[in-house]
């Protein structure tokens, strides 16, 4: 499946609130949709989703227009959508079935789900006696017991623990594996790293870098080498004493040595300088922004 948005608009009275948003996934890849609050993400999903029409531009499923009819698509909002004082259970059964699900399919999926979340003994509990991140688990539940094609992951580790985040991931990775579309969209930029190939970031509505996240970062300045070593000092001495045609400067950064060059194409010989004199070398890396990093540069002015 190959999923597309194409030159996306919308506005609410006087504000345009999306400029020509276009996004592009397949089967088996996750996509970050990054951006900070107000910046359009959430109006791009709900436009993705049928609850409004888009003013102008299309959203495509192998490139023709989307027939949500015909598209398992299974969401987890950030705002959680799920009925506090109802039993899980009866919910989740409701929710399946409103997608085509026997009963009974809709009761197996949703006991699988559980006892894999290690939820299961809490079907006939009402959802607001569980914690937060509890909750959390159940709405995830609720997005993936119709087995969907296409999952829009709406900041899906909020309330979570490190031991249920770890299962989360875990979940995540698999759905990618089995040949899903799936839309991630996140404030926590090292989840976004971990699973998704490719990024795109509205800022103020509209898409201001998109593409690889790898070719991405490789587009910024590659004459900063980071050395980590015990012997984090006596390599700065030694640049600065005998590599000052190839070292510009060295800088300490926390227990690690960043080494800025005078060209990115000296990398090799500075490097054999190093093992050359049997500097105990922990490991040696060209420096490059985080996804952290380019996500500020490229919305900071947002308002």
């Amino acid at each position: 499946m190959e999923f597309q948005t194409e030159q996306l608009t919308k506005s609410f009275g006087e504000k345009q609130v999306l400029k020509n948003v276009s996004l592009h996934t397949k089967s088996g890849s996750a996509l970050g949709l990054l951006g900070r609050n107000g910046a359009g993400k959430t109006t791009t999903i709900r436009i993705i989703m049928g609850v409004f029409p888009p003013d102008g531009g299309r959203v495509l499923i192998d490139g023709a227009p989307i027939q949500r009819e015909n598209v398992n698509i299974g969401y987890l909002p950030e705002e959680r959508g799920l009925y506090p004082k109802k039993l899980i259970l009866e919910q989740l059964l409701y929710l399946a079935q409103l997608h085509g699900m026997s009963r009974r399919d809709a009761k197996a999926s949703i006991t699988r789900w559980l006892t894999r979340f290690g939820m299961e003994e809490q079907l006939n509990k009402k959802l607001d006696t569980l914690s937060k991140g509890n909750q959390q688990k159940i709405q995830l539940a609720a997005t993936l017991i119709t087995d969907p094609d296409f999952v829009i992951l709406d900041e899906p580790f909020s309330g979570l623990d490190p031991v249920n985040a770890m299962m989360l991931k875990d979940v995540v990775k698999e759905l990618i594996e089995q040949g899903k579309v799936v839309l991630f969209s996140s404030h926590q930029m090292n989840y976004v790293e971990e699973f998704c190939d490719n990024i795109a970031i509205l800022n103020q509505g509209e898409i201001v870098l998109s593409g690889k996240i790898r070719e991405i970062k490789r587009s910024y300045d590659r004459s900063k080498i980071v050395v980590a070593s015990a012997q984090r000092d006596q390599i700065a001495a030694f640049c600065r004493e005998r590599l000052s045609a190839l070292v510009l400067k060295t800088e300490p950064v926390g227990e690690e040595l960043k080494i800025y060059m005078k060209s990115p194409k000296e990398k090799n010989a500075l490097i054999s300088a190093l093992v050359s004199q049997q500097f105990d070398l922990d490991s040696v890396r060209v420096f490059e922004p985080s996804l952290n990093d380019i996500f500020v540069e490229y919305t900071e002015d947002a308002i």
